[in-house]
């Protein structure tokens, strides 16, 4: 008896879990800046169903700051499209409300992307990863996108110095 009640529930697990692989497909609706994007769900035409994700792993340079165009036309160049498959691992909710997660687009993932491009940096406050931690030190050393530049400026640095943008 106990047997089937396991396998019942394991097979119940199962089920749940496909079933969330499917509902993780959106489209990006829309690029704030090249850590958040706005998505909404792939079988919803409902705005209502949209919602923004912040990507873990990276601190992108915000929109006004050096490089923060381009990190935001990469992001928008790698997950913007008609034929684009994006999946989403949602991983908790931030100060702002937004949900956090890992943004997969053609099965890249939109974070590593960045580091690699040197237009994010790796955001060792919040992340352990040390697949996006390597690209950065990678395009680092190579001295790919911001990192051409002689000092640049972090995106928490840049946000303490204006408060009011």
């Amino acid at each position: 008896m106990i047997s089937r009640i396991c396998f019942t529930c394991i097979c119940l697990c199962l089920s749940i879990t496909t079933c969330q692989a499917e509902e993780s497909t959106y489209t990006v609706t829309y690029v704030y800046d090249g850590d958040t994007v706005k998505l909404r769900p792939i079988a919803s035409n409902d705005s209502q169903d949209e919602f923004k994700l912040r990507l873990t792993g990276i601190d992108a340079p915000e929109r006004n700051q050096s490089y923060g165009l381009k990190s935001r036309r990469a992001l928008m160049k790698l997950c913007k499209g008609k034929n684009i498959i994006v999946a989403v691992q949602i991983s908790g909710i931030d100060k702002y409300q937004r949900s956090l997660g890992k943004l997969e687009c053609n099965g890249i993932d939109a974070s590593y992307y960045l580091a690699e491009h040197g237009l994010a940096w790796f955001y060792t406050q919040y992340s352990s990863d040390t697949t996006i931690e390597n690209a950065e030190k990678n395009a680092r050393r190579h001295m790919l996108g911001l990192w051409a530049d002689k000092k640049p400026i972090a995106p928490w640095n840049w946000r303490h110095e204006h408060r009011y943008y």
